[in-house]
């Protein structure tokens, strides 16, 4: 490597710019198309994209709404979890994952991670189900696939059926991610998707979509989108403004073209990290560092598709200063267990309460990793980082 290119080259977390030059003239000639059209909400281009979508993934539905947290929502909603219920969710993840569960005013119940993949433990579901069932209606299951891998699905599938539970799938950051051949989003009763412009399928702002195979949760999320209309100005239910915009849809049915290149080319720049952090004698054994780092994996039966690339370190903050001298962009997915957050104390969690997901807030850093990114930026980070730690 580069000693000077290491420490002189500025390396983005991510770099919207190159990822849009290629598609610039498709993406401005689809969104005037929407314009010309002058149907912004629930136009063609929303019903164009849930067919191709769905047809991507091989789930029979797909309904687009407003964002992924909407998603996470309408999903709950339409296989009717709601008040009286409790639905077990990890703590190591995006806030959403959490508040969506109170919007549909249901009862979340937390559990811990594994260490090694960063996703809910079926252990600690068993647990939760073990201790929590006389006293919880205890309803649904929702793992949260992050950073773009699958959860252990066949374990929870195992789960679902002895205590007889739905199973939705937070897959807001999985656009493309398989378990056992299977795509994200087809698993479960429901999915909820994110389209926030950082993620492998991004719009330009807030977007989401619910997918199932089942035609009543489908009916039910196209419903509950539209303020619950099924006729116009005939409320069957008390629903929520999440419509997907056309413009959005529009431009996502343009990305929707290239996403699978682009996780193709995410799982090779996570294979020649891998490489790299071999070669310079940074790895450490086992999830939990003392020196080196610990590198993500992907796991049996998964296919990751590395929305993010998230290693562990004990000296995580200092590392991160380290990085940001070196202009070297770095993020921290997720700076605080979701059981401790301010607006969350209600639940009546406690410090110490999920040891796995406290640890990993503390050790976890998501390094750059987009489609456009170089082989050499990737030698520039993981010098800086040998730099770092030698």
């Amino acid at each position: 490597m580069n000693a000077l290119n290491a420490k002189d080259q500025p390396v983005p977390l991510l770099d919207f710019s190159r990822s849009y030059a290629p598609l610039r003239d498709e993406i401005l000639a689809a969104v005037t198309e929407a314009l010309d059209s002058q149907r912004f909400i629930l136009g063609q281009p929303v019903a164009d994209f849930e067919k191709a979508a769905a047809a991507q993934i091989k789930a029979n539905f797909a309904v687009g709404c407003a964002s992924g947290t909407d998603a996470l929502w309408l999903a709950l909603a339409a296989a009717e979890i709601g008040p009286g219920d409790s639905v077990i969710t990890t703590p190591f993840s995006f806030f959403a994952s959490v508040s969506a569960i109170l919007r549909a005013g249901a009862t979340p119940l937390l559990a811990d991670i594994d260490p090694v993949t960063f996703n809910l433990s079926p252990e600690a579901v068993e647990g939760v189900l073990a201790t929590k069932s006389v006293t919880h209606n205890i309803k649904a299951v929702m793992p949260v696939h992050l950073y773009g891998q699958c959860t252990y699905w066949d374990e929870f599938t195992a789960i679902a059926n002895a205590f007889n539970l739905t199973l939705l799938e937070d897959a807001a950051q999985a656009w493309g991610a398989k378990w056992n051949g299977r795509a994200a989003g087809t698993l479960g009763k429901a999915a909820a998707f994110s389209f926030y412009p950082t993620k492998n399928l991004s719009a330009a702002g807030d977007a989401g979509m619910v997918t199932t195979m089942d035609e009543s949760i489908a009916e039910r999320a196209a419903m509950l989108r539209n303020h619950g209309m099924r006729r116009r100005y005939f409320h069957d239910e008390i629903g929520w403004n999440s419509r997907l915009d056309t413009l959005q849809a529009a431009i996502l049915l343009i990305k929707l073209r290239h996403v699978e290149a682009g996780n193709q080319r995410r799982r090779e720049l996570a294979t020649n990290y891998a490489r790299l952090f071999a070669e310079a004698g940074l790895l450490e054994p086992g999830p939990y560092p003392s020196k080196g780092v610990f590198l993500p994996i992907e796991v049996s039966g998964a296919y990751h598709v590395w929305h993010q690339y998230v290693i562990r370190t004990t000296r995580r903050n200092d590392l991160r200063a380290f990085l940001t001298e070196r202009q070297i962009g770095s993020e921290i997915y997720y700076p605080m267990s979701l059981h401790q957050q301010e607006a969350l104390a209600s639940l009546g969690y406690h410090k110490g309460d999920f040891p796995e997901s406290e640890r990993a807030a503390n050790e976890v850093l998501a390094l750059p990793i987009f489609p456009e990114l170089r082989e050499d930026e990737q030698e520039t980070v993981v010098s800086a980082i040998a730099d770092f730690l030698s």
